[in-house]
């Protein structure tokens, strides 16, 4: 089979993968876009059908080209998707799909890029695979013998298939707070939390979350004593779903259960309840597994880097992780300035090499 040889090798081809993308059209080197989904929209196309963004259409836009405006004051998920696929034909990307990354391996003094599709040689990488591909599901005592229904936010799509049912959404962040929001209103819904869940001021969206990044941003950059506000990216934001739960009376959240039984729940007051689903809404983790093979994951798994540079594997660039990427690098706005530094120091250290 051809190999490939590039100067660049870009894996992933959502927010992170296009932002990288824009700035690399407007170099000289050779480089291409490897996309594991069927088409645009990378993990915006495994959303719930009802999921929308926390910030206006302008808040909410890749390098070079704004998101157009969108009916019902933020983006939906659909919205994103389309959005994804005209910046891609606007600027002409070479995005090669459906193309999965198994493995990349130090070959000589380039990266070997291993595919379901062929083989690439790169001359750098810059991995940016978020984190879609890894869900996280706690351990819980007795879970593989409970015989209701178990699936992961990654899955969830609408709440129809739950209704008439008791639900537990587990799970005290943004995507639990909307899920168990919508599953209310079609079943007896319990919200369980490892903590009582913090709820933003109503007037606190993505603007202000990101407004507040970059100050973050700004003051490390300075040397500057970081003065951060209440609040946070893991607190909820209150959507106008979660208001209207809040105002139906089911934003109540209860501590976590003990252990499963084969058809529910313990509660630590000892008292058993049935259960037909549970939806983990439990986050996920870093999509590195394409990475292994190099052996620089930490015991964090997270790589060790300069900037976005890998400290072990100086050809590697990982880009749009979330804060040990940089401030605010997993938004579609945030990820921007990372994306423009990535491609600015990359194309810097191939111009000096021989």
């Amino acid at each position: 089979m051809t190999v490939q040889a590039l100067d660049v090798v870009v894996v992933g081809a959502g927010q992170a993968g296009l932002a990288a993308g824009y700035y690399l059209r407007r170099t000289a080197l050779r480089w291409a876009i490897l996309d594991a989904e069927a088409g645009p929209g990378a993990s915006w196309r495994h959303g719930w059908d009802s999921l929308r963004l926390f910030s206006p259409a302008q808040w909410s836009s890749l390098p070079g080209w704004s998101m157009p405006p969108s009916s019902g004051g933020t983006p939906t998920r659909d919205d994103v998707i389309g959005y994804f696929a005209a910046y891609e034909q606007r600027y002409q990307l070479p995005v090669h799909r459906p193309v999965r990354v198994t493995a990349v391996r130090r070959t000589g003094e380039q990266l070997q890029v291993e595919t379901d599709n062929g083989d690439y040689l790169a001359r750098s990488v810059i991995s940016a695979t978020g984190t879609l591909g890894k869900p996280i599901i706690p351990a819980y005592p007795g879970r593989e013998q409970f015989c209701g229904a178990q699936l992961h936010s990654a899955a969830y799509r609408s709440p129809e298939p739950f209704r008439n049912q008791v639900v537990l959404v587990v799970g005290g962040g943004n995507s639990g707070a909307q899920i168990l929001a919508e599953v209310s209103q079609v079943a007896e819904a319990f919200w369980v939390t490892l903590k009582e869940p913090r709820f933003l001021p109503n007037d606190v969206d993505g603007r202000v979350l990101f407004q507040r990044a970059t100050e973050r941003f700004l003051a490390r950059q300075a040397g500057r004593p970081i003065d951060e506000p209440a609040g946070g990216l893991g607190d909820i934001v209150m959507m106008p779903s979660v208001r209207e739960a809040r105002d139906r009376g089911v934003l109540d959240s209860v501590r976590p259960f003990v252990r499963f039984t084969e058809t529910g729940v313990v509660w630590p007051e000892g008292n058993e309840m049935r259960v037909d689903t549970v939806i983990w809404c439990t986050g996920f983790g870093y999509a590195l597994d394409h990475l292994a093979p190099l052996g620089i994951i930490e015991p964090d798994c997270t790589v060790a880097v300069q900037g976005t540079r890998a400290v072990r594997e100086p050809r590697l660039w990982l880009l749009g992780y979330g804060e040990w990427t940089g401030e605010a690098s997993a938004t579609i706005l945030g990820v921007g300035r990372y994306a423009r530094s990535t491609v600015a120091e990359i194309a810097e250290v191939l111009r000096t090499e021989p």
